[in-house]
């Protein structure tokens, strides 16, 4: 049941006309979110759009009936979601459906921290991301590959650091929430017994 930070880059917004330029995956511990294997990067420059969506789907298993071969965790995995759907239709291969099996998506947890706030919840608004996914599409076209490639190294380190703080600071709050809300029906439980007995006598 392992767990794999996944996403993806892209040439521009919509899937309808642009592609999927990269596909990057790397196997997470599953108690700590910690990197765990090597960070592969699959680039449409090098080979073509198809081949690198087949060439992870070879590889990841995401597409195995057995629904936690491939959990992924991301951020805003929405977005990798509907992309990735509509560019294996455009390349007429079977969809890779990230959404109806296990995953992990950060993103909510990141509004919630945020004061259920979505303005200033980005990735590179929360950590030491130094900006966004829109500079992607102009370094596609300058073709500077290893920028993108510097910009996908940078962000999977960010999300593990994120990822991995989480995972050690949110299991003590779980803890905290089980004690008060457990210790609080407990109370009224056993007031609500008192007051049937006073009531029966």
């Amino acid at each position: 049941m392992p767990n794999f930070y996944f996403d993806i880059e892209t040439s521009g917004l919509d899937p309808s006309k642009e592609k999927i330029i990269t596909i990057q995956f790397m196997e997470l511990d599953r108690n700590s979110s910690e990197k765990k294997g090597e960070l592969t990067i699959l680039k449409e420059w090098e080979s073509e759009e198809k081949e690198i969506i087949n060439k992870f789907i070879s590889e990841s298993h995401v597409n195995d009936p057995y629904p936690f071969t491939f959990i992924p965790m991301g951020y805003n995995l929405s977005f990798e979601h509907k992309f990735i759907i509509e560019r294996c239709n455009a390349n007429s291969i079977k969809p890779i459906d990230i959404l109806n099996k296990p995953f992990i998506d950060l993103k909510p947890l990141a509004v919630i921290m945020n004061n259920g706030e979505f303005k200033g919840c980005g990735l590179d608004k929360i950590t030491g991301k130094p900006n966004n996914g829109s500079i992607i599409p102009q370094l596609y076209k300058e073709k500077k590959w290893d920028k993108i490639e510097d910009y996908i190294k940078t962000e999977t380190e960010e999300f593990v650091k994120f990822c991995s703080w989480l995972y050690s600071n949110l299991p003590p709050l779980l803890r905290k929430f089980k004690l008060e809300n457990i210790s609080s029906h407990k109370k009224i439980g056993k007031a609500k017994k008192v007051s049937t007995l006073l009531n029966f006598q």
